[in-house]
């Protein structure tokens, strides 16, 4: 009977320990602020586009029926051409024959001076010499022109206020400006190297606030790779129109790192320990944390967010003290190995979803510190990976 009371109290010990760790994913919305604030009433822009693009449809279907009526006119020339191409291509093939010919006797009286055994092993060998004749030429008369529609996919039909159109600021308005952003860019320019294309396209970027020059700088200089063909084997305006959207992402990009106001809407995973009585503090942690998460709003006005914020930290004081209690050396401890991986994967993960660099490289040091004992899975050590991968890019 003893014997099983004992085993009752090991049993009963042991769930106490053995936490029950469980995760849910919080979404939030946070606003992502630019390096120059500038007032939300004041937030008005203008984009002016100068580029060398100014090509309309009309203008393609002019340049395409011009070119087949030149077709036209030149057809005789054309036809004569290709005759006079198909008699020089019956002059060479004339020369090879002889030349061939000559090659198969000087084989043929190599060949025979061999012993009957040589001969025979090249033969099995299927290195007898044979006379090998080129083709024929055949001629082919060209046909007529015949007029097709050109395929304005082949085109980058656009114009300066087109370019302007999809260059935009987030959180501004267009009208009276408060920022002017002026945008003055290049044709794409080709190069090769090493039977390869790569491109540039120069874009200068001045921008004024009420007047005044703020930022005067031209991006896109750089060649950047194109393609691995050489730029006379590639479809240049396809390549163009392709280069050039991206060159407007980047004037996006550009502006909207130091102007716009954008509404981010993010995710983050989040673990906590089921067990009730002494990880009370611990389950407080995570209600502190996940309502308050949810309670962000992307807005400039930072007043409810800076209470969100302020009880967010009384859940990430619980955790950081829970984390002076863990005993990684013992499994059996109420604060073991496993409750100390989940608040530091939680700290680390909360402060790569609130862009806290240097907090979450903190938690991230301290963790790799520790790794010997927490024994981390294939999944652990690929997500720590990734989050070590978002802190330094």
């Amino acid at each position: 009977m003893r014997k099983f009371l004992l085993s009752l109290t090991l049993i009963s010990a042991l769930s106490v320990h053995a936490q029950s760790i469980n995760s849910e994913t919080v979404d939030f919305r946070v606003l992502k602020a630019p390096q120059t604030s500038i007032n939300e009433n004041s937030r008005t822009y203008n984009i002016t586009v100068n580029s060398p693009y100014n090509l309309t449809k009309e203008d393609v279907i002019k340049q395409s029926k011009k070119e087949h009526q030149e077709a036209v006119a030149n057809f005789s020339n054309t036809i004569a051409e290709s005759q006079s191409n198909y008699q020089q291509s019956l002059k060479d093939y004339n020369e090879e024959i002889i030349k061939a010919k000559e090659k198969f006797a000087l084989e043929s009286a190599e060949f025979k001076k061999l012993s009957l055994l040589e001969r025979l092993t090249l033969q099995e060998k299927g290195l007898k010499p044979q006379l090998q004749l080129p083709s024929k030429p055949v001629y082919s008369k060209p046909t007529p022109p015949v007029y097709r529609d050109p395929n304005l996919n082949d085109y980058f039909i656009v114009d300066n206020n087109v370019l302007a159109s999809q260059i935009a600021i987030d959180g501004y308005k267009k009208g009276n400006p408060n920022v002017d952003v002026y945008v003055t860019m290049e044709k794409v320019n080709f190069q090769d190297n090493a039977g390869q294309t790569y491109a540039n396209q120069p874009t200068k970027i001045l921008v004024k606030e009420n007047g005044t020059e703020k930022i005067n700088t031209t991006l896109s200089q750089d060649f950047t790779f194109v393609s691995s063909q050489p730029s006379d084997n590639i479809n240049k305006p396809a390549e163009e129109k392709k280069y050039l959207g991206n060159n407007i992402k980047a004037i996006n990009t550009f502006l909207n790192d130091n102007y716009g106001y954008k509404t981010l809407n993010k995710q983050v995973k989040l673990e906590f320990v089921k067990n009730k009585g002494e990880f009370d503090d611990l389950e407080k942690a995570h209600i502190y944390v996940t309502t308050n998460l949810r309670k962000l709003q992307a807005t400039s006005d930072q007043t409810n967010n800076n209470i969100a914020f302020a009880n967010m930290k009384k859940g990430t004081d619980i955790w950081e003290q829970a984390l002076k209690k863990v005993n990684y050396k013992d499994k059996k401890a109420p604060y073991n190995a496993k409750i100390g991986k989940y608040i530091n994967f939680n700290l680390i993960r909360l402060n790569v979803a609130l862009e806290n660099k240097k907090e979450a490289e903190k938690y991230l040091n301290e963790m790799q510190e520790k790794l010997v004992d927490l024994d981390l899975s294939y999944n652990e050590k690929a997500e720590l990976k990734q989050l070590e991968n978002q802190i330094y890019k």
